[in-house]
């Protein structure tokens, strides 16, 4: 494999063993993990920034308004994933956090078709009215949404969404989202020592370090996957994503033994289909359009 493929083999297998990092922190308040993992990510990106000595970007974004508004919007979307995330995973529910992955692709199909009025292939729509079948038997079995999935799907999906127009690379972009989020997230650390309630510092060496250091553990694969994007084709980022979900579920079915019945099963068996024909039919139009381009066709 190549750089690249490395770089974003990391970033999905890291992101898929969150779960066993968020679970060290389980008598932490979500809220407090989410906070502490702004502020440290910010203060790494600050510190990697003027490393590189790369602040040129910083004023000229703050004079746009529609970069500011793009950024605060997508930082916002960020903190509701972050903390459902964290909330999801160290209350018992990594399989149902895994699901929100694996239905995230066609989440950002389907937003790529109203806002960005990308038209949809047949194969794609098939996949996602599978998916929306796998949905609704779900929501039957468990007689509700799984709203923990949904939430995390459709914020990462908006978040990609935001990231695709704004105007900002990855390491820049995080820098400006994370900003926003700093002095709300440093206000409630503030409050929670004051009060008396703060984990950080209070409850053992190794539980201030998890936490200061979810912040490294949060920059740092999106920046290997922010390198490897530039370096390897979008249709294997897009087969390669399908590794952190799946490491998520197996984690939280073969290591927290969190309960799968047969209802789960066929329900997540939907999602799994409808995933198969959306990577075979993008795997196919790819090759098409190599196919065509190579002679000299037209693929439009």
């Amino acid at each position: 494999m190549n750089k690249g493929m490395w770089l974003a083999v990391g970033a999905y297998a890291t992101w898929g063993f969150f779960p066993l990092y968020f679970k060290l922190l389980k008598g932490v308040p979500a809220l407090e993990i989410l906070s502490h993992r702004v502020v440290w990510a910010l203060i790494f990106l600050v510190l990697v920034l003027t490393w590189r000595q790369q602040w040129g970007w910083l004023r000229p974004a703050l004079k746009q308004k529609k970069v500011v508004l793009t950024f605060a919007a997508a930082g916002t979307l960020l903190a509701i994933n972050w903390l459902t995330y964290i909330w999801g995973v160290n209350s018992g529910y990594v399989v149902e956090t895994s699901l929100g992955y694996f239905i995230n692709p066609l989440v950002s199909v389907f937003l790529g078709l109203i806002f960005l009025r990308e038209r949809l292939r047949q194969g794609q729509w098939l996949a996602i009215l599978v998916a929306l079948v796998g949905v609704l038997y779900l929501t039957f079995s468990y007689g509700r949404p799984p709203w923990i999935a949904l939430v995390l799907a459709f914020t990462f999906g908006t978040y990609g969404l935001l990231r695709k127009v704004g105007r900002l690379n990855s390491l820049e972009g995080l820098t400006m989202e994370t900003g926003f989020m700093f002095l709300p997230a440093l206000g409630f650390l503030l409050w929670q020592e004051g009060s008396g309630a703060a984990a950080f510092g209070h409850i053992s060496w190794s539980t201030t370090f998890l936490l200061a250091f979810a912040g490294i553990a949060t920059a740092i694969p999106l920046l290997m996957f922010g390198a490897a994007a530039r370096e390897i084709p979008l249709n294997v980022i897009g087969i390669l994503q399908y590794i952190a979900p799946t490491i998520q579920f197996l984690i939280g079915i073969l290591v927290f033994r969190e309960p799968f019945s047969l209802s789960q099963l066929v329900g997540f068996s939907f999602i799994w289909v409808a995933l198969v024909l959306y990577t075979v039919e993008s795997l196919f139009q790819t090759r098409r359009r190599r196919i065509l381009q190579y002679a000299g066709g037209d693929c439009s």
